[in-house]
């Protein structure tokens, strides 16, 4: 039983990540249109996905899942990194 409830709660910081990771995404997308002026903390996620990514999880779908979010954040980050260097090219 214990093993299941680790599941879980390894299931739901999942999905948390990941909406964090497209609410980063929303962030970036208003900094780069001018909508806000200061720009998204990314690199403050980019540690807790690595200290989360560190976690031991011997269920092969949830490290599947685990890699598919890891590896939607690296994407993100070159997207974000490109906005930003567009933003300050501009001013």
């Amino acid at each position: 039983m214990l093993a299941s409830k680790e599941i879980l709660e390894f299931r739901r910081a999942l999905s948390e990540l990941e909406r964090r990771v497209d609410q980063m995404h929303t962030e970036f997308g208003e900094y780069r249109y001018g909508q806000t002026q200061k720009m998204p903390e990314w690199d403050r996620l980019e540690k807790e996905l690595l200290i989360f990514s560190r976690r031991k999880i011997f269920d092969l779908a949830l490290s599947n899942e685990r890699d598919r979010i890891l590896f939607k954040f690296q994407n993100r980050k070159k997207i974000w990194l490109a906005w930003a260097d567009e933003v300050h090219r501009a001013r």
